[in-house]
């Protein structure tokens, strides 16, 4: 039995949650998001360090860059792989990776803009997010495979190092734009960013913006 809608501490167990306000995120997956958040932050930046001329010449120690850039890579699904020995964790997953009939509806009132209340129905996580969390795992296991080809020279020779490169070099233009959008929608919600940082957000915002998350 859950103390509050939404919650996830147990009655009798955990602690009560603050007056007008619904846990959101537990520690687990708030410090599963952060890492890989930062690990990915890495990734970028020390790309961006190596692929573009004007930051290449200000950063210089393009080894150390590489290096930096390689294992924040390799170390990015680690956080992940931690975050399944939490059953919140595993929770918000299972959330993530089902499509229920309100996503559908959320996709066209989003088509069509519609910002009326109740136009927009989700659960713990809006369509948007289920299709960006699907769409980033999939392309950060490209990055890794194609970047594994890049760095161990011959591990499938039926794979040129050309062919690696330029997947790699495109998917991550993709990513980067796709980060950019998801930073751009967090600083446009503070109270989203406040779930994720304490891990509480207002019942008020919930209701709102995640309706069908406070009925479960």
């Amino acid at each position: 039995m859950r103390s509050t809608a939404g919650s996830t501490a147990p009655t009798g167990t955990g602690q009560p949650d603050p007056p007008g306000r619904v846990r959101r995120f537990s520690t687990a997956v708030r410090w599963v998001h952060r890492a890989t958040g930062y690990l990915m932050l890495v990734c970028l930046v020390t790309a961006a360090c190596l692929y573009v001329g004007p930051l290449a010449q200000l950063v210089g120690r393009r080894h150390v860059m590489i290096f930096l850039h390689e294992w924040s890579g390799i170390l990015l699904p680690l956080p992940f792989l931690f975050g399944l020995f939490s059953a919140d964790f595993r929770a918000d997953l299972r959330r993530l990776n089902r499509f229920a009939v309100y996503d559908r509806q959320w996709l066209r009132a989003v088509r069509r803009r519609r910002m009326e209340p109740g136009a927009r129905p989700a659960g713990k996580f809006n369509a948007g997010q289920k299709i960006y969390a699907g769409w980033i795992a999939g392309a950060v296991l490209v990055m890794m495979f194609t970047g594994l080809l890049m760095w161990f020279l011959g591990l499938l020779p039926l794979i040129s190092r050309t062919s690696a490169i330029f997947v790699h070099d495109l998917v991550a233009w993709a990513i980067t734009i796709a980060v950019l959008g998801h930073m751009r929608k967090a600083y446009e919600d503070p109270e989203a960013r406040l779930g994720m940082r304490t891990g509480y957000v207002s019942r008020s915002w919930a209701e709102r913006e995640h309706s069908r998350w406070l009925g479960e």
